[in-house]
């Protein structure tokens, strides 16, 4: 049969389509990121390009670990001081903060900085008094909100000109509550969830203070305890490594360090870092601690320690924990514990 003028024309122009066609297709499926979306996704689908891989899942700023339900919450860090006299344990809420930093105070006592972000509790505490270490401690987490239960006043001062915002039981209003059953100043509690509703912050998340790595490549040696003698008598505490948890437990002397609801006290990342210890420079008895320049570091993870140092140029950059090759020591994903250890203190390890 033969074709009409026509017929060859319309022949000839539809094969002329069908090149080009073919010849668009050909170069997307060379330059997929150059072609359209839809063009994109049915190169994809009939399979003539690989399927992009998934996203990674977001993560928590201050743990490494996948965000929950798949959000960063977008608010800043709320930070609860914490007290460690033996008459405030078991304490409350330790198990559920992001980042803890222990800090010596007067008498032999240390106090913490419980540091929660992604995740919340409804019950922390006993909550006590700042020390002039806390902002300077904070700064490192942008703006982030500061739970307290009075202090000194020149050290209130210096808190409360820092740049973070610093809730008390006067102006925390339902965020703070007395527990009856408990002798003060050992019963007073923090709700995160209240501190933010009663700070009504407009702060995004934190950066990420640390960096995070499944795995460990850098030299170390197996470590099955850790001793850190902040004093004799009040703050003599152990780390040990549970192969079962796979987790560094916390003791002080020959106690086990519990929660009220009597869980252990645990983490996935045990931070050393040794600093000098100045008279308090405010006229108050309340040491201060140097948080800038260098110094020795020691970082458990994975029942594994590794030597190095900390490095802080100032009280405006994150402490960077390094190898002695100055590589960044990368942590376990999980809760990490930062111990301000004296430099007068012996600390002690056992394989």
């Amino acid at each position: 049969m033969s074709l009409t003028r026509r017929g060859t024309a319309t022949l000839a122009t539809m094969t002329s389509l069908l090149l080009i066609a073919g010849g668009t297709i050909g170069y997307f499926v060379l330059f997929p990121d150059r072609a359209p979306a839809i063009v994109r996704t049915t190169l994809r689908t009939v399979g003539l390009v690989e399927q992009a891989p998934p996203a990674p899942p977001p993560v928590c700023p201050l743990t490494g670990q996948p965000a929950p339900e798949g959000l960063v919450p977008d608010r800043p860090a709320v930070a609860v001081k914490i007290e460690n006299f033996p008459d405030a344990r078991p304490q409350a809420g330790l198990q559920s903060a992001n980042v803890v930093f222990e800090e010596p105070v007067e008498g032999g006592i240390t106090r913490f900085i419980a540091i929660y972000h992604c995740d919340d509790d409804p019950r922390v505490g006993p909550v006590r008094s700042v020390r002039t270490t806390d902002p300077e401690v904070l700064t490192q987490l942008g703006q982030p909100i500061l739970a307290y239960s009075g202090g000194a006043p020149n050290v209130v001062r210096v808190v409360q000109q820092a740049n973070l915002v610093a809730l008390d039981e006067d102006t925390g209003g339902t965020a703070f509550t007395r527990d009856q059953s408990r002798l003060a100043p050992h019963n007073l509690y923090a709700n995160t969830r209240e501190l933010y509703a009663v700070a009504s912050s407009t702060e995004g998340p934190p950066a990420p203070i640390f960096t995070y790595a499944e795995d460990l490549v850098l030299p170390s040696r197996s470590v099955s305890s850790v001793h850190l003698p902040f004093s004799a008598t009040y703050a003599d505490v152990w780390w040990s490594w549970s192969r079962k948890a796979g987790q560094w437990l916390r003791a002080h002397g020959d106690d086990p360090h519990v929660v009220e609801t009597g869980g252990p006290v645990s983490a996935d990342n045990v931070l050393v870092q040794v600093v000098e210890v100045l008279n308090g420079p405010l006229g108050g008895i309340t040491p201060d601690l140097e948080l800038t320049g260098s110094g020795k570091a020691y970082v458990f993870r994975d029942g594994r320690m590794i030597v190095g140092r900390w490095e802080r140029a100032s009280l405006d950059d994150v402490t960077r924990f390094v190898a002695k090759d100055g590589t960044q020591i990368p942590l376990a994903p999980g809760r990490t514990w930062v111990e301000l250890l004296p430099s007068t203190a012996i600390i002690e390890t056992s394989r």
